[in-house]
């Protein structure tokens, strides 16, 4: 594995492409474990931090999997089943082997906006279950997520949301999610969210809205995640 430094294209995309190659062998499709990132690293000379700009693209993908005190591997075909172009939070993170602590966990009923009840088909005044969560590293706070749950659906709010969401609407209720429409914005904190992700009044946050739906196309979920924003990339991959 040769990279060239005289190309205009970037040490770290050439690495990028150099791994695409690597796990299309036969002996890597199984989920083989790459070479340690030091010795991966030392073979491409490369820096690691400019190797793991190149794994982390493909981790992003769904194409490698980081375990905590075992090292990356290449994702077995058919891992993700149906879900093959989104994954909830929980599983970004554990992809990317970021440990996860919940902050802040809060479930109310409250009546929807507009355009909640315009998603769930429903009217303004039909009250919707709303997850609260306030998530991160083990060191700190960096994504305020808002849930509503479509009113329809059998969840009643005493179901136990500290375990994966979507693993329990499936275990408990059947639904099977599928699908997930996304937005991505960005706005200034207002005081009451950067209290709670301990940045200023006035800093930026991104907004990224999901819109999700079952196997059968029924809304399930409308989430609103306010990132800081120098926590969360959102990576785009199209194909010609």
């Amino acid at each position: 594995m040769v990279l060239d430094r005289k190309s205009i294209v970037p040490l770290h995309k050439q690495a990028e492409d150099l791994l695409r190659e690597l796990i299309e062998k036969q002996e890597y499709k199984n989920g083989k474990l790459l070479p340690n990132e030091v010795d991966l690293a030392a073979q491409l000379h490369i820096s690691r931090n400019t190797l793991r700009q190149a794994i982390n693209q493909l981790v992003y993908e769904g194409l490698l999997v980081r375990k905590k005190g075992v090292g990356t591997k290449v994702v077995s075909k058919g891992i993700t089943g149906g879900v093959q172009n989104w994954r909830s939070f929980s599983q970004e993170m554990k992809m990317l082997g970021v440990e996860i602590k919940n902050y802040e966990l809060r479930i109310s009923f409250r009546k929807p906006s507009p355009e909640v009840a315009a998603f769930f088909g429903t009217d303004t005044d039909t009250p919707c279950v709303v997850m609260e969560r306030l998530r991160g590293n083990p060191q700190r706070p960096f994504v305020q997520f808002v849930s509503y749950f479509n009113p329809r659906l059998p969840i009643t709010g005493e179901e136990n949301f500290n375990q994966p969401l979507y693993d329990m609407l499936e275990e408990q209720y059947g639904i099977v999610v599928k699908t997930s429409r996304e937005e991505i914005s960005a706005r200034l904190a207002g005081d009451k969210l950067a209290g709670k992700l301990d940045i200023a009044a006035g800093d930026p946050v991104l907004i990224r809205k999901r819109f999700v739906l079952d196997v059968n196309d029924v809304p399930v979920e409308y989430n609103i995640g306010y990132y800081k924003a120098d926590s969360f990339t959102y990576s785009l991959v199209a194909t010609r």
